[in-house]
């Protein structure tokens, strides 16, 4: 009685495709060194002729490990006439010959797994043989070239479900060329017991080496290769086509993704989001074809090499790069004596010129470790006349000296033009003040509120533990107090209130009253700029660009982003005001001339003022000569109370609000009196200042060159000019989805395309261009640099765990 013959393919149980299971009394052979031929015996006769023996009876299936090597059998050219055999194949697995297998028969379609990015296997892989449409190697199989034999297996693994790698290769005695390589399963080989036995600070990983034996190994054959050794067994659980996609071996960042991931990465772009993007773009997590962990180790690469390149030396070229493209950029960098970088100091165009519109009022921050070094990054901040944060320029200092911060001003003053401004608000740092007093003597220094704030818990923490109602007190005397008489006396109410008479914390402060008491700022320009806001702002400005850990050379690209960001915000608000015409609230011919002078931030502002006068009353209090002094309070009401004084025909008039002499706008009182006197009707010059109006950039500045305004083509751009094509094929993309016939056609059409490109020879204009660079920054790096080009990196700070704030915190800081 004939005895039937099964060919298994393999599926996730594990079995490998091709193999002959024999019913008791069979054995498949398989000839050594030929890639077909099958004979069956009764006996074993004729063994030393085979390689080797597969010996299993017909069975219900095990987990996929086989307990003896085989090669690739052909089921086709069995002989008929040894053996009356009839083949039955099981239909689960999708198979009725094996020739005609294709490559979606041997993948999972519930797996949704992208083989090959849906490039049909024979036009990935080279190979010159009867069998080449076969889908596993065989002994004698020959490819082109060696990636060819390479991409094959590592495709049939993805199938199998495992990883492969290099694992020996053989050059030749002759000429040292590589004549053979082994590729073997990622569980091959085992770890060392020395490795084993090493203390570990931390866990042991998991082993992945395992000895197993799975093989294909190819050697030169004249032009070719072919294969000479290939097992199929392993002795480990095989995985699904889906799954294998997550091994280290079938796992790698492709070209795209890494251009996607730098993109993504410089626009701070956590990693988990990145993965996200990556995700949705193909289609999928198991298509990405890469982890989280590969993304970050791709990034940690990057940075790995910065230093080795130089980090501040990338810095450094930047700045000449910069002042090559830009003339009104400026920049100053000191250098130790050990070569390494000190203080730097850099702004551009629009921030210098910025500075000569709106630098009468300059915040100067020292407080944000924005950087690997821990360099305190110091940012001139001001505001424009839509009301926005602006920067004049900024600098990483080695530290928090006199002396860092007396050079600081020095260069920032010069590369102002030498300009100084009106009022610069700091932190209370005696070293930023002494600095100040040196290099600005006749600029008003004033301290920032919020910053004082903050070191009240620390000071009086016993105080407001001891007293619940000091913190109201104590609020309602800074904040509501108008005239500094009213500062005092309820500052003195408070002292004796809560017994804080010999506090010397606090009799240091209200010594310097004058510097951050808002009663005694107001009369005082500061542009409307509260501290507390303008200090939160950049703080929250600068942490979507930058981290604790980045470095100098990229921190200057993200800072180029940050302020690329806001001038973009400002066109945006100019567009706005100049493209739409405001709402107005009443019929005054002031509320109308104020709409199309202002700026429309600043018009809402004088709007509500306006509009609030129309609450209040005023009465005449006194005369004197040119001098009339009038009460102005709410209808109905008698606190509080303001007084507004005219001179000079109302020319000049101020308010004990003092909001035209802090913000430089005509406040609610004032507009009540001028109402009262029927001087609404207009609105006059010498009551507009020009730094809130519309045109208060019109003004050009001679000694600032400005590349603003200037349009370009962006033809001999390479950024418009990828810009333009990414356009362009996102359309062409969105077609050839549609179909495969579309997608086909749109294939071909792309791998033209590509070939052209590669064959065009313009490296030599390529070369010639980038010669004459050279040596515009080599001429222009000997004006600039007073120092050796070669700048080495500060000290790195080591930190552990994840940063709590980009800021410098006080202790009591909550």
């Amino acid at each position: 009685m004939p005895t039937q013959l099964r060919i298994l393919l393999a599926d996730t149980t594990g079995y490998p495709e091709g193999v002959i299971m024999a019913d008791t009394g069979y054995k498949a052979l398989t000839k050594s060194g030929s890639s077909h031929g099958l004979s069956t015996s009764s006996n074993l006769e004729d063994e030393e002729q085979f390689s080797h023996v597969l010996i299993d009876p017909l069975s219900p299936r095990k987990t996929g490990i086989l307990s003896e090597q085989s090669y690739w059998v052909d089921s086709d050219e069995v002989d008929d006439d040894s053996v009356d055999a009839q083949f039955d194949v099981n239909a689960e697995d999708g198979v009725d010959d094996e020739r005609n297998v294709t490559l979606e028969d041997c993948v999972n379609v519930e797996d949704g797994l992208n083989v090959e990015e849906g490039v049909n296997l024979q036009e990935q892989v080279n190979v010159e043989d009867s069998s080449s449409g076969a889908l596993e190697p065989f002994i004698g199989m020959i490819f082109d070239d060696v990636e060819d034999a390479q991409s094959f297996y590592k495709a049939y693994a993805r199938r199998k479900g495992f990883a492969i790698r290099t694992n020996h290769t053989r050059l030749s005695k002759d000429d040292k060329k590589l004549c053979a390589v082994d590729f073997v399963c990622t569980r091959e080989g085992f770890r060392q017991v020395s490795r084993k036995e090493k203390e570990r600070t931390v866990p042991e990983i998991a082993e992945t080496e395992i000895e197993c034996k799975a093989i294909m190994g190819v050697k030169k054959d004249g032009e070719k290769w072919m294969v000479n050794k290939f097992v199929v067994r392993h002795n480990h659980i095989l995985l699904t086509p889906r799954s294998a996609s997550l091994l280290r071996g079938n796992r790698k960042v492709t070209k795209v993704q890494k251009k996607l991931i730098m993109t993504l990465n410089e626009s701070s772009v956590p990693t988990r989001k990145i993965m996200s993007v990556l995700s949705k773009e193909s289609g999928g997590d198991f298509n990405v074809g890469c982890i989280g962990k590969d993304v970050e180790n791709y990034l940690g690469n990057k940075r790995r090499k910065v230093f080795e390149e130089g980090d501040v030396q990338r810095l450094y070229s930047y700045f000449l790069e910069r002042q090559l493209t830009e003339p009104g950029f400026v920049y100053s960098m000191q250098v130790d004596k050990d070569g390494c970088m000190g203080s730097c100091f850099w702004a551009d165009a629009r921030s210098r010129a910025a500075y000569q519109y709106f630098g009468d009022v300059v915040t100067f921050d020292a407080t944000y470790l924005t950087n690997v070094y821990k360099m305190p990054f110091v940012p001139f901040s001001g505001v424009n006349h839509h009301h926005q944060t602006i920067m004049f320029g900024c600098a990483l200092l080695v530290n928090e000296t006199a002396e860092s911060y007396t050079w600081l001003l020095r260069t920032w003053q010069e590369a102002m033009l030498g300009k100084a401004s009106a009022t610069i608000i700091t932190d209370d740092d005696k070293a930023m003040a002494k600095a100040i007093a040196e290099v600005l003597p006749n600029t008003t220094h004033r301290l920032c509120l919020w910053h004082i704030l903050q070191r009240f818990p620390e000071h009086l923490a016993h105080v407001y533990n001891k007293f619940p109602d000091f913190g109201k007190d104590f609020r309602h005397c800074i904040h509501e107090t108008i005239t500094t008489d009213e500062f005092e006396q309820e500052w003195g109410c408070i002292l004796e209130k809560y017994e804080l008479e010999e506090n010397n914390w606090l009799q240091n402060l209200y010594s310097r009253r004058d510097k951050w008491v808002p009663a005694y700022l107001r009369s005082t320009f500061c542009a409307g700029m509260s501290t507390t806001q303008r200090s939160e702002s950049m703080n929250k400005f600068f942490k979507y660009y930058v981290r604790s850990s980045t470095m100098v050379s990229d921190f200057v690209y993200q800072y180029e982003k940050a302020i690329d960001a806001r001038y973009f915000k400002e066109k945006e608000k100019d567009v706005r005001t100049r493209s739409t015409r405001a709402i107005l609230k009443t019929p005054l011919k002031i509320e109308e001339e104020a709409a199309m002078v202002y700026t429309r931030k600043s018009f809402m502002i004088f709007q509500d003022e306006l509009f609030n006068s129309l609450r209040y009353k005023a009465t005449k209090l006194s005369k004197e000569g040119e001098r009339k002094t009038y009460v102005v309070v709410i209808s109905g009401k008698e606190k509080p109370l303001y007084h507004v004084t005219l001179e000079n025909g109302e020319e000049q008039t101020t308010c004990t609000c003092h909001l035209w002499e802090f913000m430089g706008l005509l406040c609610q009182h004032i507009l009540c009196v001028f109402g009262k006197k029927s001087m609404l009707d207009k609105l006059p010059q010498h009551w507009v200042k020009e730094r809130w109006t519309i045109n208060a950039k019109a003004r050009p500045i001679p000694n600032i060159p400005l590349m603003e305004g200037q349009v370009q083509v962006g033809q001999d751009d390479p950024i418009m000019r990828k810009s333009k094509l990414m356009i362009q094929l996102y359309d062409i993309v969105e077609l050839g989805s549609q179909s495969a016939e579309k997608h086909n056609h749109l294939c071909i059409a792309l791998e033209k395309v590509h070939k052209e490109l590669l064959a065009m020879e313009d490296h030599v204009a390529c070369s010639q261009r980038g010669e004459s660079t050279n040596i515009i920054q080599n001429e222009r790096s000997q004006v600039v640099s007073n120092f050796s080009q070669t700048v080495q990196d500060p000290p790195r700070v080591p930190t552990k765990g994840r940063p709590k704030s980009l800021r410098s915190k006080n202790p009591k800081e909550t």
